[in-house]
């Protein structure tokens, strides 16, 4: 059996950089599939208010539907509180006996500080997307040493941008897919 990737987050919303840079990953990795698992609460934005867990969900399960590779898990938005990814990958490891754990490069540099980090290592393999820009600062942590670096493409498309832009009535084609951007339009999303 092929180990199965994790990626968690906000996505609020997801966007078409999430998808593509997930893609790179499981071709690179040789993965099963990627499980999109949508947080209540991100331990690392606790001061932000996301949009409603139900949108969140939605736009996840809409750009992932017509993907056979891609799912999503609601367990972070049912168990409500706090998400942390220890729980979610002792959740998951249940179910699946390989995991690997994708996260950005900008993770990867305050890993340190995420709950129970050296128990994240013996449930999942830590995979890092990183970009040809990111430079690995000369002093790092000690998680480094155990983190896969990937190479990923640069897709400079950011969440914040997206809400930004719907704001201010600006187009958001070929940011989001088609689905996602008619959810948003439908719920009057980030206006």
């Amino acid at each position: 059996m092929k180990p199965v990737g994790i990626l968690g987050g906000s996505f609020d919303p997801i966007h078409l950089g999430h998808l593509i840079t997930s893609y790179d990953v499981l071709e690179k990795r040789n993965l099963e599939k990627i499980i999109f698992v949508p947080c209540h609460i991100s331990p690392h934005k606790t001061d932000q208010k996301p949009t409603d867990d139900i949108h969140r969900l939605n736009m996840v399960k809409l750009a992932t539907e017509q993907y056979p590779y891609f799912e999503f898990s609601d367990y972070e938005i049912r168990k409500g509180d706090v998400s942390f990814t220890y729980n979610t990958l002792l959740e998951l490891k249940k179910t699946y006996d390989q995991l690997e754990l994708i996260i950005g490069f900008d993770n990867l540099i305050v890993f340190d500080k995420w709950f129970r980090p050296d128990d994240i290592l013996q449930l999942a393999k830590v995979i890092v997307m990183k970009r040809e820009i990111d430079n690995i600062p000369v002093k790092h942590n000690k998680y480094f040493d155990s983190a896969i670096l990937l190479e990923t493409a640069l897709i400079d498309i950011s969440s914040t941008e997206i809400r930004e832009r719907v704001k201010n009535g600006v187009s958001i084609d070929y940011l989001v897919p088609s689905k996602v951007k008619e959810y948003i339009s439908t719920h009057s999303l980030y206006k």
